[in-house]
């Protein structure tokens, strides 16, 4: 399958990881250079590790179907294009209306997004029963899921196609309709914020909250582990989105936004709810 990434960032390269272990030729656009190297880098050094561990295949031969380019036009025989840029919705929107331009009527186009509406992101673009959601997690390779979302405009083959491709790189799809936060974002951001108040209120420490949903409900990272993963200023704008269209249940607690003022986005900038080495 020829497969397109739009963003080579943490999330982009993962998915660009994924399709490339599983046989797909696989294309990543920038807009900037020295954003195309960073991102060529960044695949390259994910699939070493993938070599490292086991693949079956070699770095020449998986590295062979990989490029990076500034150019959109790089698309154009692409059969599947997905978008991982920030979330943003006019960013997400005017991008994904400039890359639909240069590809082949039949082509399918697809966000990351992990919240915004598939909906609103469609009404930008010419053809949107071609167009839909592919929520994939954070890490990319260690992630079993990923969340096919369908839009009203969406054609009826989408939810079957995708899931194909879903299952092809050894991942279990599931089908959402084009709802805010889909069902994982909502779920998952409910118990993370519940859980950042219950830190607000002294009620335990991160870590003992963290500790209460791996050993009491067998949850394999706590609430707040999760949230430096995915990274609090994610969490932050997608709290901020589902506040505004669910209501004041979401709306984002203080210590939320302190932190993010801070810097302190998770294992990114080494600190979060939790503090890592900087290697990690």
């Amino acid at each position: 399958m020829r497969v397109g990434v739009l963003g080579g960032g943490r999330m982009g390269a993962g998915i660009a990881h994924a399709f490339l272990m599983a046989g797909s030729d696989v294309t990543v656009v920038e807009s900037e250079q020295a954003w195309a190297d960073a991102a060529s880098a960044r695949v390259a050094e994910s699939v070493r590790e993938s070599i490292t561990r086991g693949a079956d295949a070699g770095e020449p031969e998986l590295l062979g179907r990989f490029r990076v380019s500034v150019d959109r036009a790089a698309f154009v025989d692409r059969q599947l294009v997905i978008e991982a840029i920030p979330e943003d919705l006019d960013l997400k929107g005017s991008a994904l209306a400039a890359v639909e331009g240069h590809l082949a009527d039949d082509a399918w186009l697809a966000s990351n997004t992990s919240s915004l509406s598939i909906d609103e992101l469609a009404a930008r673009l010419e053809r949107p029963a071609r167009f839909g959601g592919l929520h994939f997690f954070n890490p990319v390779p260690a992630s079993a899921l990923v969340e096919v979302v369908v839009g009203a405009a969406t054609d009826s083959t989408y939810a079957s196609e995708a899931a194909g491709w879903v299952a092809a790189l050894g991942k279990t799809a599931i089908i959402v309709s084009d709802n805010p936060g889909f069902a994982s974002s909502r779920l998952g951001l409910a118990l993370a914020l519940e859980a950042m108040r219950m830190v607000e209120d002294g009620v335990a420490s991160a870590a003992d909250i963290d500790t209460a949903m791996k050993l009491g409900y067998r949850h394999p990272v706590g609430p707040l582990a999760t949230t430096d993963i995915v990274g609090l200023d994610v969490r932050l704008a997608i709290a901020e989105h589902l506040a505004t269209t669910l209501g004041p249940r979401f709306e984002p607690p203080a210590i939320l936004r302190r932190l993010v003022a801070e810097g302190a986005l998770g294992r990114k900038t080494g600190r979060g709810f939790f503090v890592y080495e900087a290697s990690s």
